[in-house]
């Protein structure tokens, strides 16, 4: 920790949230003359790059400013009244919880942009591509960022629409399933927009239920203020009004997270996202859902949230069966499965760990499930970045074509992303040493001895069946090794590029905190364990 005063605190903080707006503006406005160079799209992406970069910088100086020994407070707080008449208040603020979260999105979002510098998908003007980024990271931040529930939901929407432009706009077709075919010229677009639709009309219809139970909330309390809220720990909410606000607000969150069976936008939409949609999807934006249920459900209405617990906990592990099984399915031989498709799918098992440590309401399973929430965000956001640039060498993230005799056999022809890939599939499959392994074991530690009031045979029965998802979810990760980097020999198919300079520049982040993480976790959950102990003893550290 370096001392940083409350004010610069404050200041860092609001810049995280207006920073990128203001970056966005900037690059819809003409360059000046003198940043033009010989390319304006390259002048804007190199724009993109500064913006993100500087946003990451302020993020790692709040890190540092922040006052580790006192983690559960909130720490570079501003809070201004903004609309009177309903007692809304422009309130922001960080603690334990929201930190590395703010830290994860401003390092993800510089990586993408980073690598899009070098490698822009294909699509319209740049000028539109770095602003709807721009846009995103500022919707993704302001939500781990403000402490009233009404700005808590205009942040979690402003995220929709620079998403959807990005899959409808700058995806790609291949791979999406489609119910109807597409004819003539459609045929490259109407599987991305056929994606992008459903994912902004199944996040938004789970958006307005989630509202209802956000109002519910504030009016009967009579404050929309997250801390005082979580202070008084639904004591002054009865409660019925506690379980019907959980049920709304749980459906909205578990639409975005994405839990089982609300979960059929998600494949699409990453299938057919370009590569940075889909780091930015996996590694930030569904922790949005899993961070609304500790931030918002848990203290706020703990009541209505014990009530739902043990079916919190069903669809949790059902996810994980779900994942693994469509996973395995996707990997084996003749089923024409899609890389990306299959990561996405992995995702929805992973993500049922996290909601599996929530659902235990005990300090060890909301640990875990926030140190899981960093680790799949840096894992899989590296995973879809490898598929991605196998998907650009080689023109096809199709399984069997990837595998065939032709096909990758990555260790031959490309070590060094054969290599990557191989690290990434055995960090997601939890081996331990790796950051993936820690989340999901303290997520089963605190659902195996869950809260007062939960019936623990139901929970050691969902422990056991989340144990048996782990070995499917190794056999699908190892499965994928093996046909994609042992498959055919070298001389047999045409040589790859092994992994460039600006690819390595934009992994080699996400390959070192996977190792931290996984060899020094205590950097974590020193953080985030004060914080979760003073959030369910309702604000008393």
């Amino acid at each position: 920790m370096i001392h940083i005063s409350e004010s610069v605190m404050q200041f860092l903080l609001a810049f995280l949230v207006v920073g990128p707006l203001i970056g966005a503006v900037a690059a819809l406005l003409p360059a000046p003359p003198g940043l033009k160079g010989k390319n304006p799209d390259q002048a804007v992406l190199r724009h993109g790059v500064t913006v993100t970069g500087v946003i990451l910088l302020a993020a790692i100086v709040l890190a540092l400013g922040f006052d580790r020994g006192h983690p559960s407070k909130m720490q570079a707080t501003t809070d201004i009244q903004w609309i009177p008449a309903l007692n809304v208040h422009i309130h922001l603020g960080t603690d334990g919880i929201s930190l590395p979260l703010l830290v994860l999105t401003a390092l993800l979002t510089f990586l993408c942009a980073l690598y899009s510098y070098f490698k822009m998908p294909a699509g319209p003007s740049p000028k539109a591509f770095v602003a709807l980024l721009l846009v995103l990271e500022s919707g993704t931040l302001a939500t781990f960022a403000v402490l009233d529930l009404v700005l808590f939901f205009l942040a979690f929407e402003m995220v929709l629409v620079p998403m959807y432009f990005l899959i409808a706009r700058w995806g790609g077709s291949e791979g999406v399933v489609r119910s109807t075919p597409v004819r003539g010229g459609g045929r490259a677009t109407g599987g991305r927009q056929a994606a992008a639709w459903k994912f902004i009309l199944y996040t938004l219809l789970g958006s307005v239920v989630m509202l209802l139970g956000l109002l519910l909330i504030g009016l009967n309390s009579g404050t929309f203020d997250m801390v005082a809220l979580a202070t008084d720990n639904g004591r002054g909410l009865t409660t019925s009004v506690q379980v019907i606000a959980v049920l709304a607000i749980g459906i909205g969150l578990a639409v975005k997270t994405p839990m089982f069976p609300l979960h059929s936008w998600l494949p699409d939409a990453h299938t057919a996202a370009p590569t940075v949609g889909s780091v930015l999807l996996a590694g930030v934006l569904l922790k949005m859902g899993t961070y609304g249920f500790v931030r918002v459900v848990l203290p706020i209405a703990p009541q209505g949230m014990h009530t739902f617990a043990p079916y919190l906990a069903a669809f949790a592990v059902a996810g994980i069966i779900y994942g693994s099984l469509a996973c395995l399915s996707l990997a084996k031989q003749g089923n024409k499965g899609d890389l990306k498709r299959l990561i996405a799918y992995s995702s929805v098992g992973h993500m049922g760990f996290v909601l599996l440590g929530i659902s235990s309401m005990t300090p060890t399973g909301v640990n875990g499930a926030l140190f899981a929430n960093i680790a799949h965000g840096l894992i899989t956001g590296l995973l879809f970045f490898l598929v991605g640039a196998l998907k650009d060498r080689y023109g096809t993230a199709d399984l069997d074509t990837l595998a065939g005799a032709t096909g990758a056999a990555l260790y031959g022809r490309a070590p060094r992303l054969g290599g990557l890939l191989a690290f990434a599939a055995v960090a997601s499959l939890g081996l331990p040493g790796l950051a993936g392994f820690w989340g999901e074991m303290l997520a089963m530690f605190g659902a195996f001895d869950p809260a007062a009031g939960l019936s623990r045979p139901a929970y050691l029965t969902f422990v056991a069946i989340a144990a048996f998802g782990t070995l499917l979810t190794a056999a699908y990760l190892l499965a994928v090794v093996r046909r994609v980097c042992m498959g055919g020999q070298p001389h047999e198919g045409p040589q790859f590029a092994d992994v460039q300079g600006y690819e390595a520049a934009a992994w080699s982040p996400l390959v070192a905190l996977t190792v931290l993480a996984g060899l020094w976790p205590a950097v974590l959950l020193g953080l985030t364990d004060p914080a979760v102990q003073k959030l369910l003893a309702g604000g008393k550290s």
